[in-house]
């Protein structure tokens, strides 16, 4: 299967451009940039062409991963699926519940198959516990806590992300927490409160349909010696913990692009979906309001 890459920054890098290029199964083909000179260099660092037009590398493959920020993903995906190019894409999937809607629309009008890079959910030992857990069941409440230090590390490469400096960590680590809890404690009924910590920390608590509760911190101010995720369930089978990764996201992303291979090859869609992205997308946007309003949403 023949994948462009749409974005140079960091996360292309370091993340992207390294897992395609090394995949047995994927013929790394392309690069397109919103700065074409970042675009070249990776290009040909890869030794795959640079696109100046992203509709040409759209024309020329099979499938497209995206390494950009939330609204630039979500306007480029809508049209890649309408060119019947496969969607492997980041979180969040968009910065709006109506720019989740038209990815989700654009990638089933057009048959495409999607996976979003939910990173431990790609990474073997946290995705095995998660699908343990899922099957367990009976938990009573469920903790987590994902603290990073973007913007308290110095020289951290994303700390200059506009849209992170704006979205803060609901929005960048919040897909990560949910991505966890969810295939665990089902959806969401209602969030019963959120409110701010320091810097651009903020605390959730969601009521489940399964009847457990759960509560959020997230943070990207987190002291760096702070930094750390943990999720803790608790219910009849005792208190479990989210184990550590061993995994690099190297690795983590070439099981992503083996989902979405698998996807297409089956026709079967992938748990971590747009679909899926977009009913995370849909609690964030209710976080942020309530956040915004200090009233309940239900």
């Amino acid at each position: 299967m023949r994948i462009g890459l749409l974005g140079t920054g960091p996360w292309a890098q370091v993340a992207h451009a390294p897992a395609l290029s090394g995949h047995p199964d994927l013929d790394f083909a392309g690069v397109w940039g919103r700065r074409p000179d970042a675009a070249g260099a990776l290009a040909a660092l890869h030794g795959v062409r640079a696109y100046d037009d992203v509709d040409a590398l759209l024309a020329d493959m099979d499938a497209v991963a995206v390494a950009l920020p939330p609204a630039v993903q979500a306007e480029l995906a809508v049209r890649a699926a309408r060119a019947g190019c496969h969607l492997l894409l980041d979180k969040p999937l968009a910065p709006t519940v109506a720019q989740g809607r038209e990815v989700v629309a654009a990638a089933t009008s057009a048959g495409v198959a999607s996976v979003v890079f939910f990173t431990t959910r790609f990474q073997s030992g946290p995705e095995a516990w998660i699908t343990e857990q899922a099957r367990v069941g009976g938990w009573f409440t469920g903790r987590a806590q994902w603290l990073g230090a973007v913007f308290t590390d110095p020289g951290n490469p994303f700390a200059a992300s506009p849209w992170r400096q704006e979205k803060g960590a609901l929005w960048d680590v919040g897909p990560h927490a949910l991505s966890v809890l969810l295939p665990v404690l089902g959806e969401p009924r209602r969030m019963t409160a959120a409110a701010y910590g320091p810097g651009d920390t903020v605390h959730l608590v969601l009521d489940h349909a399964s009847g457990a509760s759960s509560s959020l911190t997230l943070s990207l101010t987190a002291p760096p010696a702070a930094a750390g995720a943990m999720v803790e369930l608790r219910g009849d089978a005792g208190v479990t913990l989210l184990p550590e990764a061993s995994d690099g996201v190297v690795p983590a992303l070439t099981r992503a692009a083996d989902a979405l291979l698998t996807a297409v090859r089956t026709g079967v869609p992938d748990p971590r979906d747009a679909a899926f992205a977009l009913r995370i997308t849909d609690i964030l946007a209710s976080a942020e309001s309530l956040l915004g309003s200090g009233t309940p949403a239900s």
